[in-house]
């Protein structure tokens, strides 16, 4: 890598950084760890072939969703997180965010990797099906049925949820 590369790498890395975490933490569930290995990885495989990357942070996204998936069917990735109790129910007034994050963190960690990451794709990404499906190597109708089910157990995991109308940017940010 000559030296405009790594200059290039750099300002990509700096400047995508937090959208590229916040991207890490919604596909992770939550788990913040996760997510900046999940980044770091990313990153790290980007490198090796920066010279002949067109488009940098699509690249670097699919290498994220390809990851993920690939994590997943490693059986010790697969954790769940016990609850002791469900959390505090957030105001309906929508003045909470910190509370409202805590409780769709929670929410979207009960579900399961492959549930999260369509809905993630879908909704946070705003992608199309069809692209999702190519993503995570399945048909169409399998992100429809899959992100039927991961909305279905979030109204009875988190009803909460249910009185907010907040854009995914203003709960992650």
């Amino acid at each position: 890598m000559d030296a405009a590369d790594e200059r290039r790498f750099r300002e990509f890395v700096s400047a995508r950084s937090p959208a590229l975490m916040r991207l890490a933490f919604l596909l992770t569930g939550g788990d913040q760890h996760t997510a900046e290995d999940l980044v770091q990885t990313a990153l790290a495989k980007a490198v090796v072939k920066w010279q002949r990357i067109d488009e940098p942070e699509a690249y670097v996204k699919q290498i994220m969703y390809r990851q993920q998936i690939s994590w997943w069917r490693l059986a010790w990735r697969q954790r769940e997180t016990p609850m002791a109790s469900l959390p505090e129910g957030v105001a309906a007034d929508g003045t909470s965010r910190a509370e409202l994050r805590l409780v769709l963190r929670h929410a979207l960690a009960r579900l399961t990797p492959r549930q999260r990451a369509v809905l993630v794709l879908r909704y946070a990404e705003d992608l199309p099906e069809e692209t999702v499906a190519r993503l995570l190597g399945c048909s169409v109708g399998t992100v429809r049925s899959t992100a039927h089910r991961a909305l279905a157990r979030l109204r009875v995991t988190a009803p909460e949820l249910a009185d907010f109308r907040l854009s995914v940017s203003e709960v992650t940010s």
